[in-house]
This record gives C-alpha cells, structure tokens and sequence, in this order.
C-alpha cells in the first residue's frame, strides 16, 4: 500500500506535468486577468477547475463512461477547435475592451459577467481531447495497485498544486495589468485572439488527420 507521502509526491510530480503543459488556457487565465482583473481570472479559473474536478471524477468512477466518450473525440475535438477559433476571431476583430476597476467600492463585473466567464473557462478546457485523455490515462494508471485513499490524496494533491499556480498566474497577471496601458491591453487581447486561433486550427488539423489515429 502506499504511503500518504508517496501519495503526495505523485500527485505533485502529476501537477508539475499538468502545470507545464501549455495550452489556450494558460493564455485564456492571463487575457481574463489583464482584461477584467483579479475578479475575470478567478471566475475563468474557477470554471476550469471545476471541468478538472469533473473529468477526473468521471476517469475514476465512471472510467467506461468517459472511454465511450473518447469514442467521440473527433466531435468533441471539432467543437474544441470551433470554439477556439469562434473566441479568437472574437476578441481579434469584435472584442471591445472596457477595463473593469479593481476598487472592490466601484462597479465591476456582474454575476452574469462571472457566469459566463466561468462557463467560458469550463467549456475550454473539457472541450479539449488532450485533457480528457490525460485525466483517463492518469486515473487508468493510478488505479493499479493504488487503493481508493492513495487516488485521492494524488489526484488532490494535482488539483491543490494547480490551483495554487492558477492563483498565481491570476495575481501575476493582476499586478502587471496596472503597469499597462488601455492600448496595450486591447493590443494584448488580440494577440491572445491570434494565439486561439493558432491552437484551434492546430487542434482542427490533429482532428482531421492524426486524431483517427491514437
């Protein structure tokens, strides 16, 4: 059986791997945060987290359930694609920056406003194979020789290493946003723009050609 530090250690070292992998959400928390402050990345995190909590859920309990869905990964990998590509056409040429205050006292961003960033950050990151795969793979892997508190300490230890480096994008960001100006923060937002759509049109051709393949 393995011990609570071993329990640890691996979900750390599965953490750093998630933490390294760069992706449109690494760019989607750090646009979020220059764009509408702490509060816009927090709410794009939190749904994010909360696709990670469910995905991985899902490989451990419902292990059949999500390996039925990878049947249907080139779907889920043209709707990733397409919503990659629609956001970053989006905020390239259709986006208008109105920089909310960070100044808890004046008006900032609405429950609805939050809403849909965090539905926004959940859809990115669950409408994306890679990630499916991962937590499959990972939970396929654990639950050998791993009893059912050793997969929760690790897999706990992943979400609780990457909520902390989430946190600190998020804060990073924020203090670089009030050295910013409004001019480069809208030049910001459509290089992000460019940046989304360079990985939908990546994940559009991984789906087309090499998808049918794994």
């Amino acid at each position: 059986m393995t011990t609570a530090f071993e329990a640890i250690g691996k979900g750390l070292a599965m953490g750093i791997l998630l933490a390294l992998s760069v992706g449109p959400v690494v760019f989607a928390v750090i646009k979020q945060s220059l764009t509408n402050g702490r509060e816009g990345g927090f709410s794009f995190i939190a749904g994010v987290w909360f696709s990670d909590i469910l995905l991985i859920v899902l490989s451990n309990i419902f292990s059949e359930l999500l390996t039925r869905l990878l049947d249907f990964k080139q779907i889920i990998g043209l709707g990733g694609s397409g919503l990659l590509i629609a956001m970053g056409v989006y905020y390239l040429f259709f986006k208008k920056i109105n920089i909310h205050p960070e100044d808890v006292s004046l008006p900032g961003l609405r429950s609805y406003d939050h809403a849909k960033i965090a539905i926004q950050g959940f859809l990115l990151n669950t409408l994306n194979p890679a990630v499916m795969i991962f937590w499959l793979t990972a939970a396929t892997a654990i639950s050998i020789g791993h009893s059912a508190r050793d997969r929760v300490i690790i897999f706990g230890t992943a979400i609780g290493f990457n909520v902390m480096i989430d946190i600190a994008k998020v804060t990073l960001a924020g203090k670089l946003r009030k050295k910013l100006t409004l001019r480069n923060i809208r030049l910001i937002n459509k290089i992000s723009g460019m940046i989304f759509i360079i990985f939908g049109a990546v994940l559009l051709a991984g789906v087309l050609f090499f998808i049918n393949q794994i």
